[in-house]
């Protein structure tokens, strides 16, 4: 636990959740995460002037891909150790509120369900292209031509997946190994947005980032399908027992062996399908479709997917003060 016991480790990650639940993505100062996108584009360029890839083998350019993932997560875990190891040092207190603080940067269900109320306003206005605008902001697919079914899918789609990514995975690392594991983790996301694609440019040199990924999100991710199961069970107009169904028979359907999860299962809860035709770069996509269409999807559901987020994030919060309880 390094500089805390379990005990402490558990609190402090409460503390966190509920920072983030009131204060969300910091204005100010720059958020942890825009440094690492620095760093990562430094390393990037570095690598590639000094390893000149053009023209060289895939092996060897996916083990200079290793060497930014491995130099990105080890420059991440250790600057924020020292931070807390300087902040610890100074006065107990302040190393609290270091971790409690830093923690809550690596996770975003305040950040994420604004994103999600930026669609769902214009969309319920009738104002469907800021709708798209703000789709934009969440989504890698096109958005010019979106229909409003469309944008809520998207949205939708984005709420489920990033309830691992954005809030899950995080906090189960904070618990192992406090605020500097929860940014390795968080670092190793980062990665895989920026250069964990398959295309021309990045399908060898993103190929370690992105599998790192997959790795530190294959057990969260399965948490999570369990949480949102329960949270659909909890909620009026939702099934759990459907959530489940949906994630044991379309989940694998998914060419990610996490986002499936996240995303059938919301698919199964709210009666919805996901997945279908999208489009990247004016070029059409057949996405594997997930959940049965009991009724058809509309705005409402980003509201109703926004809600799943939250009640997954209160079970934690439970589950993380039930267990301080007894060991403290």
């Amino acid at each position: 636990m390094g500089f805390y016991s379990l005990s402490e480790i558990l609190l402090l990650t409460a503390a966190a959740i509920a920072i983030d639940w009131i204060v969300g993505d910091p204005k100010w100062p720059t958020h942890p995460v825009i440094w690492i996108g620095r760093l990562i584009r430094l390393l990037e360029g570095k690598l590639r002037a000094k390893e000149q890839l053009q023209g060289r083998s895939p092996a060897a350019i996916k083990a200079s891909g290793v060497c930014l993932t491995v130099l990105t997560l080890l420059a991440s875990f250790g600057i924020m150790w020292l931070i807390i190891a300087a902040a610890d040092w100074i006065h107990p207190w302040l190393g609290n509120a270091a971790s409690a603080w830093f923690i809550s940067t690596t996770i975003a269900v305040k950040g994420l369900g604004q994103a999600a109320m930026l669609v769902y306003r214009p969309l319920v206005s009738g104002n469907l292209a800021d709708a798209r605008k703000y789709v934009g902001y969440i989504v890698g697919r096109d958005t010019d031509r979106l229909s409003e079914e469309e944008a809520s899918r998207a949205t939708v789609e984005t709420v489920a997946e990033n309830t691992v990514d954005a809030f899950v995975s995080p906090i189960l690392f904070a618990l192992i190994g406090g605020a500097p594991l929860a940014m390795l983790y968080r670092a190793a996301n980062t990665l895989d947005s920026m250069v964990g694609y398959r295309n021309e440019k990045y399908a060898d040199f993103g190929w370690c980032s992105a599998r790192t990924d997959d790795v530190l999100n294959y057990i969260p991710a399965r948490i999570t399908g369990l949480l949102l199961s329960l949270s659909a069970l909890l909620q009026r107009g939702m099934s759990g027992t459907r959530a489940w169904r949906s994630i044991r028979q379309f989940a694998r359907l998914h060419p990610s062996p996490n986002s499936g999860i996240p995303e059938s299962a919301v698919a199964g809860a709210l009666g919805i399908e996901l997945g279908g035709l999208n489009y990247y770069f004016g070029q059409p996509s057949e996405r594997a479709r997930m959940g049965w269409p009991l009724r058809k999807l509309e705005a409402a559901d980003i509201l109703h997917a926004t809600r799943l987020l939250y009640l997954t994030s209160i079970l934690i919060m439970a589950g993380v003060l039930i267990v301080w309880y007894f060991v403290h």
